[in-house]
């Protein structure tokens, strides 16, 4: 070489401390589950055992208004009867199983405003209510409360409410949070506001003689200021600074946000041109960085309009009216999955059964060929490799390895299922083609 080692080393040292920092900004998606999605629930409905009686709910109604696989494969335009079974099949099961993921205890829109005493008093309840939970093993496998924004007017009843049900829930299991506990922060527009929320964290921990950063926080995405500055940047990474590693998700508001745009409410819908805009500033704003994200949910809900004791004709109304919405649901739910985001909200049990057939649907329908794809992928690229030839793309090897870790992650595919790649789930969950390639060549 006609550089110098001396040189080079001097050229290198800089440029290792260059890549070293870039590293630590994008370390890339973490390997932990993340939940589909995340049900919002008023805090005055919450009990200890909701998720149970939400999934007990959600099945009564999939076996109502869609019996059999028939009618369900008809309701979303399956074509395959053997297909059609097996998405109702896995529907069928994860209701009876675990029916809700991640559980929010709403102290913000689904609460609403109410009297300082009211909820003081709720919020006690509900921490008591999620001690119980925990006691009896009742919980969804991830749980949160989402408080008021950290506006000038809501700043005092958010951090409040905070307060009071952390303290109450320490004090009643001893000390202890639930697995996957997450407070989350609506309408973040400065990152002020999750600097606040996140140095609070820090205070309450010390005072209840908490682990220090056990408290994590999700934020949420709901105007247009949190998408685009006065400054013309996009300020969501400066948010996700300011919350001192304590954010680990990043959830969008689909009518909040539809509203900042001067949507009318006719048109605010999750796959409006507005939100896709959006989603992808976000995505890219937050690539690799290791935050979640999640989409919002769709507002019409799969309910009839008749209820007690039904004629004929109401029973088909009602059916046809849960279909629509069950189909709609869906069309949204595959939207978000399209534009690569693989958690989303839900409102109501009645909506779970569309969540999950789009969730499944959406990967089991390309699974044959995903298997075949990779292992073809995987032999080529070695061969490749070996004889001395270009090959570069390997970004279709790195596509491939996310299908899979995502259909695995939903619930879409079991291990087994990805063992047929070829590949070993330690392969499949260290989402680098690249060192698969490497550790396979030096065998």
């Amino acid at each position: 070489m006609t550089i110098p080692n001396d040189k080079k080393e001097q050229l290198f040292n800089s440029l290792k401390q260059a890549n070293s920092a870039f590293n630590q900004i994008y370390p890339g998606d973490r390997s932990d589950r993340q939940p589909v999605h995340t049900l919002y629930g008023g805090a005055n409905l919450f009990k200890s055992d909701a998720a149970l009686a939400l999934g007990a709910r959600a099945l009564e109604i999939l076996q109502t208004y869609a019996p059999n696989h028939e009618v369900f494969g008809s309701v979303f335009g399956f074509s395959d009867p053997k297909f059609s079974q097996r998405i109702y099949d896995k529907v069928v099961a994860k209701l009876k199983t675990e029916a809700v993921e991640d559980y929010r205890i709403d102290f913000e829109d689904g609460y609403g405003n109410r009297s300082n005493e009211e909820e003081d008093q709720t919020a006690q309840t509900t921490a008591r209510e999620l001690a119980k939970g925990m006691r009896e093993g009742t919980l969804s496998p991830f749980v949160g409360i989402r408080i008021k924004p950290f506006t000038e007017e809501m700043k005092e009843r958010g951090l409040r409410t905070l307060d009071i049900f952390v303290s109450t829930l320490v004090k009643e299991t001893g000390g202890k949070l639930p697995e996957n506990f997450v407070v989350m922060l609506p309408k973040v527009t400065i990152p002020e506001q999750p600097q606040t929320l996140a140095h609070f964290f820090a205070i309450l921990e010390q005072e209840l003689g908490l682990a220090s950063g056990v408290l994590k926080m999700e934020m949420m995405v709901e105007t247009t200021q949190a998408i685009m500055a006065i400054d013309g940047t996009n300020p969501l990474y400066k948010f996700i600074q300011a919350a001192q590693g304590r954010c680990i998700a990043m959830h969008f508001g689909t009518y909040d946000y539809t509203a900042s745009c001067s949507i009318t409410a006719k048109y605010q819908e999750m796959d409006h041109p507005v939100c896709d805009f959006a989603h992808h500033m976000t995505k890219v704003a937050l690539a690799h960085t290791g935050i979640w994200l999640s989409d919002g949910a769709t507002n019409t809900m799969p309910i009839g309009p008749h209820r007690g004791d039904l004629t004929p004709e109401q029973e088909e109304e009602n059916r046809q009216v849960v279909h629509r919405a069950w189909k709609k649901g869906y069309d949204h739910i595959r939207h978000s999955l399209w534009n690569g985001y693989y958690q989303g909200w839900d409102l109501n049990p009645a909506q779970f059964a569309m969540r999950y057939a789009a969730v499944y649907a959406f990967f089991l329908e390309s699974y044959d060929d995903a298997v075949e794809r990779l292992k073809t992928f995987v032999d080529k690229a070695a061969r490749a490799t070996l004889i001395g030839d270009v090959f570069d793309d390997a970004a279709t090897g790195q596509g491939l390895l996310n299908y899979f870790l995502r259909a695995l992650n939903s619930g879409a595919i079991t291990e087994e299922e990805v063992l047929a790649t070829g590949l070993t789930l330690d392969e499949i969950r260290g989402r680098s083609f690249k060192k698969i390639l490497e550790n396979r060549m030096a065998k």
